[in-house]
C-alpha cells in the first residue's frame, strides 16, 4: 500500500499523546475500511461500476459496527465564503477518514491528488483510494496522508 502526503498547514500540533490517540484511532478505523474492502472485493470480484462497490462498502462498514455517511456533500470555501460545487465524498467514515472508490483499469496521479484536495477542503487527515478493478485488492489501495505531524507520517 502507498502513502501519499500534504502539506502540514497546521499552526499548532497537539499534544503529543493526543497525537498518537489520533494515530492509533485513525489506523483502527482504515484497518477497518480495508478488512470490509478486501470482503466486498471477495465476494463481487473487478468489473463492476463504482457505485455497486460503494453501497456494498457502506453496508459492510455499517455491519462492522462503523459510522458511514455516503455521497456526503463538501463544499468549497472562496475568500470566505461557502460555495457549493457538487463536490462529494464517497464515503466519510467515522467522521474522520475519506473513502474514494475507483473501478478504473489502473490509479492515475490525478486520483490521488482528488483524493488530496478532498483531505484539504474537508479537514480530514487521512482518506483511502481504494480502486476495485484489479485482481488482488491490496494492489489497488493507497493511503492518503494531509496535514499530519511529521512524527506520525509512517502509519
Amino acid at each position: 500500500m502507498n502513502e501519499v502526503r500534504g502539506e502540514n498547514d497546521c499552526t499548532a500540533e497537539p499534544a503529543e499523546s493526543a497525537e498518537m490517540n489520533e494515530k492509533e484511532q485513525l489506523d483502527r478505523i482504515t484497518e477497518s475500511i480495508i478488512g470490509a474492502a478486501i470482503a466486498v472485493h471477495r465476494a463481487l470480484g473487478p468489473g463492476l461500476l463504482e457505485s455497486a462497490y460503494e453501497a456494498c462498502l457502506a453496508f459492510e462498514l455499517a455491519e462492522r459496527g462503523l459510522q458511514v455517511e455516503q455521497q456526503k456533500p463538501l463544499p468549497v470555501v472562496y475568500r470566505e465564503v461557502k460555495l457549493d460545487c457538487g463536490y462529494r465524498l464517497d464515503l466519510l467514515v467515522e467522521g474522520m477518514v475519506v473513502v474514494e472508490i475507483k473501478a478504473v483499469e489502473r490509479l492515475m496521479p490525478v486520483h490521488q491528488a482528488q483524493l488530496l484536495s478532498y483531505l484539504r477542503l474537508s479537514g480530514c487527515k487521512v482518506g483511502l483510494l481504494i480502486n476495485f478493478h484489479t485482481t488482488v485488492l491490496k494492489d489497488g489501495i493507497r493511503r492518503v496522508v494531509n496535514d499530519f505531524p511529521d512524527s506520525l507520517r509512517a502509519l
